[in-house]
């Protein structure tokens, strides 16, 4: 029984309503915070798009989350935490190199999605919906269903 320590057991709180238990998000969101900066800082993003991608949150807020100061995110916070690193993955997964994945995330794109804006562009000015549409492209793109 050495191994029970590594499995997760059905009632661990990792469910499909895990992100409703307050003590449960207050655990994730420090790691998930400095999860999302690495990524943001390894797309070179500005903070304006930052703020708009965790949701049009303040910038005294931005700084307060980057400076450690997290306490619980919301649910909100989190799912679209969890969207960019499945970009993130996605991205990876699609391109050898992290530079090119960078390159087409900010490239204009003309697929009927993007409407000629770039993929960062609908992340940031199309709330949950334009995360949800980048992953989406990107999971069609390597044939996940």
């Amino acid at each position: 029984m050495a191994n029970a320590a590594l499995r997760i057991e059905p009632d661990a709180g990792y469910g499909a309503d895990a992100l409703r238990d307050p003590e449960h998000r207050r655990r994730l969101s420090g790691p998930a915070m400095a999860l999302f900066l690495r990524t943001c800082d390894l797309w070179d993003l500005k903070v304006e798009a930052r703020m708009a991608i965790l949701g049009g949150v303040s910038r005294q807020t931005y700084h307060n989350w980057k400076s450690g100061k997290v306490g619980a995110l919301g649910r909100d916070q989190l799912e679209r935490i969890s969207l960019v690193l499945g970009i993130l993955k996605g991205l990876r997964l699609v391109f050898a190199e992290d530079g090119h994945g960078v390159r087409w995330l900010k490239a204009a794109n003309d697929e009927p999605v993007f409407g000629g804006r770039s993929p960062l562009e609908v992340m940031s000015d199309g709330g949950m919906a334009g995360l949800i549409e980048v992953r989406r492209y990107l999971d069609a793109w390597r044939g996940v269903k």
